[in-house]
């Protein structure tokens, strides 16, 4: 008979998105094979103001068995097909990069082949009303797609404050353990130099095989106990710094989608939430002060302010190794992009996936750690090339910031990128990875990056007969939108159907 090994003792450091993320997916999807151990102290606090999310956050809630109304519910929740960009490309200038697709593909050639060789003949209408999510979230609707509809998708704009407390009751009414109180010491084994045990101010010392590190920006076992390296990328990504402050909603209606403002250093994020409204500045400590920052959130604010200003500092860029030996750093010990594209939290769904597929059964292997880190790195740097490209094509010269950010030297990942789109019209393609053909499209164009050619079997249709086909397609976008109800009425009708005032 079989004797089942010892179930792996998993220690998470730190609470907040990232460690109650991480205990709740690894106590339901393993609880037969580790004990979760989460140790956080009420007196260090969270990061907690990333609010918005990408789709993706959709199947982690939807993994862990959560009521998808419930968990809106108690986190003052709204929905979220795309976000919108202002002034990027150049002043005066807007798009919604959606979630979803534009058009449909024709004879195996993507859509948007068909529509540049429109435009280029004055015809095609705009690009973005092709898009389902496009239309709908700039009318302010919503409704959830079909079953089976790769049409379009949605994610959530929440309460971060409230997110984290909510999945720690989550877990441990499953099973996880909750430390309250503060890690003054880490004990390293000799030999080897993996964590052996945590020791508290209490005076209590909790052991553990493996160790998550989910300390935010101290990173305090990756970094501080196993002195793992930092990849830093600010000169690609210089924004070091946001000032974050909520306010009243003045707009009366809640729109399903993200803002991002572009600012004179930076950006301005606003995220409405079922009730108030979420604002930021990320911007470059070198192109202006923290006083202009916040003088500058707090003259754009619509309503009334809820909070004083809160400033944050961060460094863009990565951890070299996220597993080392024992320990797994996840969130923002693992590394940090800017929240442009609203990927913080999805970097963190990512490794805990990762760390699910390659969770260690006995001894860590070697072959399991390289694994993670090639998986955790494919990501950020993908990431990391999308969110320059925001910066760097842009015709923007009215400021140092700018002017800065389209004339560097970008990764050469993102070179050939932008070459290959210029050529023709294509996207590059990877099954690994964040953001795929219609994200980039949707920047490219967005933001005027036109390319020179395009698929030449877009030019085997007559050029009349497929501008009317495209105009067929518009109009049933449009009449599948107005189908829809406004995105207020209908979390306001859900609200009301699980008891919660309308």
């Amino acid at each position: 008979m079989n004797e089942q090994p010892p179930k792996t003792r998993v220690i998470i450091l730190g609470g907040g998105t990232a460690g109650w993320m991480t205990a709740a997916a690894l106590i339901n999807e393993l609880s037969h094979a580790c004990d979760v151990r989460l140790i956080e102290s009420e007196e260090i606090g969270i990061v907690g103001v990333g609010e918005a999310t990408l789709p993706h956050i959709r199947y982690f809630v939807e993994s862990l068995g959560i009521d998808e109304a419930d968990f809106m519910k108690a986190t003052h929740a709204t929905f979220k097909l795309g976000i919108e960009f202002h002034d990027f490309g150049s002043i005066g200038t807007r798009y919604l990069h959606p979630f979803g697709t534009f058009g449909a593909p024709l004879h195996d050639v993507p859509f948007h082949h068909y529509w540049l060789r429109l435009h280029s003949e004055g015809r095609g209408g705009e690009l973005w009303d092709s898009s389902i999510c496009n239309v709908m979230a700039v009318r302010n609707r919503f409704a959830p797609p079909q079953p089976g509809s790769s049409l379009y998708n949605y994610a959530y704009q929440f309460d971060a404050t409230l997110f984290g407390p909510y999945l720690r009751s989550y877990a441990v009414s499953r099973g996880a353990v909750r430390t309250e109180g503060k890690v003054v010491d880490v004990e390293l084994d000799g030999a080897i130099g993996n964590v052996v045990a945590l020791k508290m101010e209490s005076g209590e010392r909790v052991e553990g095989d493996l160790f998550v590190d989910c300390s935010g920006f101290r990173a305090l076992l990756i970094e501080q106990k196993l002195e793992e390296d930092w990849e830093d990328w600010s000169q690609w990504l210089p924004c070091d710094r946001a000032v974050a402050m909520p306010c009243t909603s003045a707009l009366g209606t809640i729109e399903p989608y993200t803002r991002a403002h572009a600012m004179t250093a930076g950006w301005r994020w606003r995220i409405p939430l079922q009730n108030r409204v979420g604002n930021g500045y990320v911007y470059s400590s070198a192109h202006t002060s923290d006083q202009d920052a916040v003088d500058s959130l707090v003259s754009a604010l619509e309503g009334e302010r809820l909070a004083e200003p809160r400033m944050l500092r961060f460094r863009a860029g990565r951890r070299k190794r996220s597993w080392s030996r024992n320990v797994v750093s996840i969130g923002l010990a693992s590394g940090f992009l800017e929240p442009l594209e609203s990927t913080s939290i999805y970097l963190v769904q990512g490794a805990i996936a990762q760390l699910i597929e390659l969770f260690p059964i006995g001894r860590i292997r070697d072959e399991d750690r390289d694994e993670f880190n090639h998986a955790v790195d494919i990501e950020y740097e993908r990431i990391r090339d999308f969110l320059i490209l925001h910066y760097h094509a842009t015709r923007r010269d009215d400021s140092s910031f700018w002017n800065h950010v389209r004339n560097m030297e970008v990764p050469e990942t993102l070179h050939s990128k932008m070459d290959l789109w210029r050529r023709s019209a294509r996207v590059a393609k990877y099954s690994q990875g964040l953001f795929f053909e219609p994200s980039w499209i949707a920047v490219y164009v967005g933001q005027g990056i036109m390319p020179d050619g395009w698929d030449q079997r877009a030019e085997i249709q007559d050029a009349s007969a497929l501008d009317r086909s495209v105009n067929r397609l518009i109009e049933r976008v449009r009449r599948t939108v107005e189908a829809a109800p406004d995105h207020a009425d209908f979390i306001r009708t859900r609200n009301a159907s699980i008891g919660m005032p309308a």
